[in-house]
């Protein structure tokens, strides 16, 4: 039976994913959901996304793409929900549990549903009635744009259900994709919410004008600060140096590409959020975990200084400046 799956979203990252998809050689059929139909037109008349990368040719069937959610969940097998977390409940909004179930549903965001203070995987088994062995997750250091360009790149693909996750693997796996198989759902969904956080940090460091040496610093205190909190959430056995954990940190805190990283900067250099927000126009998700974080974290009262500092000057509007050479007084 081949299997059918489904995008929900029409950004950057789900464009990549519709090309790994695509260029991989095992059979499937694909759906894709986005809200704006100017787009949509416009990728069935002419197979590229008007808005996110353009260059990338798209291989889905006219008639396969719609603004039409309810037509697209029903068709599919497999649902990866690829939106930015602070409108996952908007877009969700008529979607029923009794629509989602049987479905495996792929977390695609790196992010934590506001208000909720939730990842994706809680919120879809706590709202939606999913069963958390039906939940997979999309995550390692793998930015949209070089999967355009077909740069090697390395995704990790968990579930506990490890054999769902490796069957999913087998679906993105092309030339220039290779996938690993794990089975922390909960760790490399936070670590992917907390390496946004900290490619803000890095950006604003940046911004203020610290160099080189103290993003190494920085860096190596912030995948501590993961592991301090994975370790404390999900105490399993867990290696913080692999990709998934440590590899996504450090692409995103370094890479021209990141959204986050470009977010901070701005801030350092003295722009609001708003106008910083206004002038990327994409979601930076860091901007929204940290506030989510910083609520969380009340309970497991993780020491989390980087955190904590981001938080001062995005939330509390704090001087980056004066909030940066405090924080430099706690790293080592």
């Amino acid at each position: 039976m081949i299997p059918k799956v489904a995008m929900i979203g029409g950004g950057s990252w789900a464009t990549a994913i519709i090309k790994m998809l695509t260029d991989n050689f095992s059979a499937k059929e694909i759906y894709w959901w986005m809200r704006n139909p100017e787009a949509i037109s416009h990728l069935q008349k002419y197979k590229h996304n008007p808005n996110y990368l353009s260059s990338v040719e798209i291989r889905v069937p006219e008639d396969n793409i719609s603004n039409d959610i309810a037509f697209i969940i029903k068709e599919a097998d497999y649902i990866i929900l690829n939106v930015p977390a602070a409108f996952l409940k908007e877009t969700l909004e008529h979607v029923t549990p009794e629509q989602l179930q049987g479905k495996k549903i792929i977390s695609a965001i790196k992010g934590i549903v506001p208000e909720e203070n939730q990842i994706i995987g809680e919120f879809l088994h706590q709202k939606y009635q999913v069963p958390l062995a039906d939940i997979v997750v999309i995550s390692g250091p793998c930015h949209a744009e070089e999967v355009a360009l077909e740069k090697l790149s390395y995704l990790t693909i968990a579930s506990i259900d490890v054999g769902l996750a490796g069957f999913f693997a087998n679906l993105l796996n092309t030339r220039y994709i290779k996938t690993n198989v794990s089975d922390d759902i909960f760790g490399t969904e936070y670590a992917a919410v907390l390496k946004n956080i900290y490619a803000v940090a890095s950006g604003i460091c940046h911004g203020v004008g610290y160099g080189d040496n103290f993003q190494a610093v920085l860096i190596s205190n912030a995948i501590r600060e993961i592991k301090r909190f994975v370790d404390a959430v999900h105490p399993i056995s867990r290696d913080i140096m692999e990709s998934a954990y440590l590899g996504d940190l450090l692409v995103t805190a370094y890479s021209q590409f990141s959204r986050n990283r470009n977010f901070g900067k701005m801030i350092g250099k003295g722009y609001t959020v708003k106008s910083a927000q206004l002038e990327m126009n994409m979601v930076a998700e860091g901007y929204y975990a940290v506030s989510c974080m910083h609520f969380i974290n009340k309970k497991y009262k993780v020491d989390m200084p980087i955190s904590r500092a981001v938080y001062a000057i995005l939330y509390e509007k704090h001087s980056p400046q004066i909030e940066m050479r405090l924080l430099t007084e706690q790293l080592n």
